[in-house]
């Protein structure tokens, strides 16, 4: 691909605000539009099953806008928006984007390309016995919304991986869109035919797989503020050639950021004004948007972070669930919490030096007001000498 020549040069720094800015760390949040909006401008919240403070689909709003409460974050997610129609208008939908994600509901013509490439397989992931996926459409279309467990069983065996054939065939139905996820209780997606969730005037499959990518690495430049070509795939994991093929149509500017080394592309308007104003200080998801792309994290943020969650104990640097924590738009340390009962428990804390150790417990007193818990104890930090400015600073706070 012949890349346009730059339309500008930036700072490493401007570049490193623009993307605070794009992603909502930056300025004044719009506490009207809330967690809705929230999603609206992020594009994707990722979902994991972990939860240790709170689940990552709650953090990513908590971290932009604070203590919202977790009920308010859930009803933004699935409680319908109400309209003087049959049907309430949905507000959000789960599909495969940049992993497994909620999706604002206005994406769904946008997925056109991934339904259409997932029913071009017809025997993907397990194998499915036959007439499972028409009894599971039928029963959907009989019953109306149902989980897993209602269908007749989302497992054959205790192993999280053994789905029964019920469970495959709906979400099989969910990947090609016949089936989808506008709600969930508790943790248990609700199924649902697309045709009764989706409201009529998105429920299609109109766009062609260019008009797809176009948007939607529009869509995820302006997410991102500024981006490489593999930010910018990464966001909702396309291809590089599938970026390659529509960027210069996508309305994104190219730019050339200093110290990056690789072409960049940016959202123009975050380049008509300078980014200003306040800085989000808080604990961040791993699967935060902001840092969920290791390479590009440490290219913005000189910041080298990985999950460990599934690294064995013995093998872990920084914990099972290190947070990274946000002060002042750089990361400056990382928290591994815990809950015992109403205790935030820190079991491994690292600091950036002294002068962060004033935001890393702002950081840890606001998540734990926002858990109800009433009390933060420190187990580990890793700068033994950095230990009792900690523990003072806490105890001041908590006083």
């Amino acid at each position: 691909m012949t890349t346009p020549r730059p339309a500008t040069t930036l700072s490493a720094d401007e570049a490193r605000r623009i993307a605070l800015r794009a992603q909502g760390f930056l300025g004044t949040p719009d506490r009207k539009a809330g967690v809705r909006g929230a999603l609206r401008h992020l594009g994707a919240v990722q979902l994991d099953t972990i939860s240790v403070l709170a689940r990552s689909h709650e953090l990513i709003p908590y971290a932009r806008l604070g203590a919202v409460g977790r009920k308010t974050v859930e009803d933004a997610y699935w409680k319908p928006v109400s309209m003087e129609t049959p049907r309430a208008r949905p507000h959000a939908f789960e599909y495969w984007s940049h992993a497994a994600c909620i999706l604002p509901i206005e994406e769904w013509p946008h997925f056109a390309f991934r339904r259409r490439a997932y029913r071009a397989r017809p025997h993907w992931n397990h194998t499915l016995p036959d007439g499972t996926y028409d009894q599971v459409v039928k029963q959907l279309r009989a019953e109306g919304p149902l989980t897993a467990t209602e269908l007749g069983g989302a497992k054959k065996t205790s192993e999280w991986w053994d789905w029964s054939g019920t469970k495959v065939a709906v979400e099989r139905a969910l990947m090609y869109g016949e089936v989808v996820c506008v709600e969930r209780r508790g943790w248990k997606r609700v199924y649902d035919l697309a045709e009764r969730a989706v409201p009529a005037d998105l429920l299609h499959d109109e766009l062609d797989d260019t008009e797809c990518l176009r948007r939607l690495v529009r869509l995820a430049g302006r997410s991102l503020g500024v981006g490489t070509r593999a930010d910018i795939a990464d966001y909702h994991r396309l291809k590089g050639e599938q970026v390659d093929a529509v960027i210069a149509d996508s309305g994104l500017v190219p730019v050339t950021v200093e110290g990056w080394g690789k072409p960049a592309w940016a959202d123009p308007a975050a380049l008509e004004t300078p980014p200003r104003g306040r800085h989000r200080t808080t604990l961040l998801s791993p699967f935060d948007s902001l840092i969920w792309e290791r390479a590009r994290t440490e290219r913005i943020f000189g910041f080298t972070h990985r999950l460990e969650a599934y690294v064995p104990k013995s093998k872990r640097i920084h914990g099972y669930f290190a947070m990274p924590v946000l002060a002042g738009g750089r990361l400056v340390g990382r928290v591994d919490p815990a809950r015992e009962g109403r205790t935030l428990v820190a079991r491994q804390v690292s600091l950036d030096g002294p002068k962060t150790v004033p935001a890393v417990a702002q950081a840890l007193l606001e998540a734990a007001t926002w858990v109800d818990c009433t009390d933060v104890r420190v187990e580990r930090v890793d700068a033994p000498d950095l230990r009792e400015p900690l523990m003072k600073e806490l105890t001041r706070a908590l006083a």
